[in-house]
Parts: structure tokens; sequence; C-alpha cells
């Protein structure tokens, strides 16, 4: 069965979005992904790359009135977040083929099928993933339980009706902050299980491994070496704050996260693998590309603020600094 998808970004996430549509790909066979390039750049050079079933839409043919009212207001990361809804029910609108459209994330990998997960999702209408804090990190929970990483939505009566209301929600109100009862475009999926009978809450233990949850689980290698989660195949893992540096290195993770236990090494070692021929497939079109790679001192600087800062002027700065 043809598996649609769809995802956004920009030239800076280019790495990252290529890596998480080859493995895509690689586990989902047929899988056709539609991609709003946030930039020319971006378009350019995942054009040129001719990656396998992926369609590439520039943004101004999803950009209308509304949104580019709203993008006066908002700074790169909340008009991303933005057009997550907006550009999910854009190409489910023009491509009325597609019975269910699953919106991921960029900085995603896939490490084996994502079959499970539909089956999982049988006939509903909605699907969800829970963040699945770890127990020091519970009280993040009060920001959005579910995690804008994996959403998917059918084309049926309640399917269409979520969708189109998280859109003018999303167009209405996405700022990276909690106020009233809102933030960014993740905690407005808080009521969807109350208000749509029809949502099922994925629950498969390889699905979303991230770092606000991987001490959680018990991650390890089966007899073929392939990566587990409490004995299931890990599908997915979300790379939230991995950064590529100039000098040709990553940096995994700040402190905040790797309190508890440190990063599962197999799962971050295969994803610097995929990052590095990435890096050198792209450079290869394009010699001087490096957008995305981060001065080792800016990641620094942004480690140490993130560690010793308090909270409350972190948040303060985000709403003063472009993301």
């Amino acid at each position: 069965m043809k598996r649609y998808f769809c995802t956004l970004f920009d030239s800076g996430y280019l790495f990252k979005g290529v890596v998480m549509l080859r493995t895509l790909r690689a586990n989902c066979d047929g899988a056709c992904v539609f991609v709003l390039c946030m930039d020319a750049l971006c378009l350019r050079i995942l054009g040129q790359l001719g990656l396998p079933g992926v369609i590439c839409i520039a943004l101004s043919e999803v950009e209308n009135a509304d949104l580019l009212a709203a993008k006066k207001s908002r700074n790169v990361a909340e008009y991303c977040w933005t057009l997550s809804s907006s550009f999910t029910a854009w190409a489910m609108d023009r491509y009325p083929d597609v019975d269910l459209l699953t919106y991921v994330d960029a900085d995603l990998m896939f490490y084996s099928s994502v079959e499970p997960l539909f089956e999982e999702i049988g006939n509903s209408s909605v699907a969800v993933i829970e963040h699945r804090f770890t127990p020091r990190l519970k009280y993040l929970e009060e920001n959005g339980r579910f995690c804008v990483e994996w959403v998917s939505f059918r084309r049926d009566k309640e399917g269409l009706a979520c969708l189109y209301r998280w859109r003018d929600q999303c167009v209405e109100w996405c700022f990276a902050r909690l106020e009233n009862g809102r933030m960014g475009d993740q905690k407005y999926l808080d009521e969807w299980p109350a208000r749509y009978a029809t949502t099922h809450v994925l629950q498969h233990p390889g699905a979303g491994l991230a770092p606000w949850n991987y001490p959680n689980f018990r991650i390890g290698l089966d007899a073929f070496g392939e990566i587990v989660v409490d004995g299931k195949p890990l599908v997915f893992y979300h790379f939230h704050q991995f950064q590529l540096l100039e000098d040709g290195g990553f940096d995994r993770l700040s402190a905040f996260y790797i309190s508890d236990i440190a990063p599962p090494e197999a799962v971050y070692s295969r994803y610097e693998e995929s990052i590095r021929n990435v890096v050198e497939e792209v450079q290869r079109i394009a010699p001087d590309f490096r957008c995305g790679m981060k001065s080792v001192a800016y990641i620094t600087t942004r480690r140490v603020a993130h560690r010793f800062l308090p909270r409350r002027l972190k948040e303060m700065l985000k709403r003063i600094v472009k993301y």
C-alpha cells in the first residue's frame, strides 16, 4: 500500500531533512513525501538530488494572505510551526487521491519499517504520539502532551475536521511561549483524543524515541545488530538539539538531557554516519554548501547558557533571538 507523508525544512535543515527522507523511503517502500522547501536554495538542491518519491513544493505555492500576515509577527521557528498544519491541509486539498497523510518532522531518522505504526493506526481518523517524558522532565508536559513529530490524518469527516481546525488555530496563534493554554503548534493536540473519538495514540515503544524519553526504555541490539527498544524494533528517533559543526564534528545534546543517562550510542553513531554521507552527496552538487553547520564556539556558548541561565530568562530570550 502506498503511504503518503509531508514535511518542511529550509536550507539550514537540508542535511537532516535528506537523512530523514532517505531513511523513510528505505523503511517504507514506495513512500511519497511532499516537501515544503522553505527557501529557494533548499528547493534547488533538493530538486537536483532527485530523491525517489519526493515532491518538492515552493513556499510561494502554499503561502496565502493569512499566512503572510501571520509571518510578520513570528520568528523562523514559529512560522515553521504555523506551516506544519497549513502545509498538511494544503497537501490534502491539492492531492485528492491521498486517503491518509502523515506529517513528520525533518530531524527524524527511520531505522526499521513503519508498517507496524500503520497497522496500529488501523482505520483511525487521527493518529498522534505522546512525548512520554521521563519523570524528571514530566513538568514539560504543560507545554503539550503530544509531539508534532508524527501526526496522521485520514480523509474522512473527523480527520479533516481535526486538520482544518488545527490549521486555523495555528494561523491565529502560534508562538514559542505558554499562553492561555496554548504553546506553539503542539498544545492544541491535547484536546484531540476527547474531541475526536477516532483519534489513536501510538503505543509502539520504538516510535518517537527522543532526548526527553530515551531513559524510560531498554535500548539494545538484537541478534542481527538491529536496534531494539523494550524488545521491539526502533522505528524512528527524533534528533532534537543535534548540531552539525563547521569542523566536521557533531554536538549531540545539552547537559539538560544527558544528566540522567548518556544518549544511546548506536542510535547516534548511525545518524552521524548518515549525516556524513549526505554532506558528501550534497557537496558534490554544491561544493560550498555549509548551511546548518555551526561554529564550535557558538554551540558551546548556547550549551552553557542553556545549562546555567534561569528558565524565565531563557524563555524571554527565545522571544527576542531569531531561531
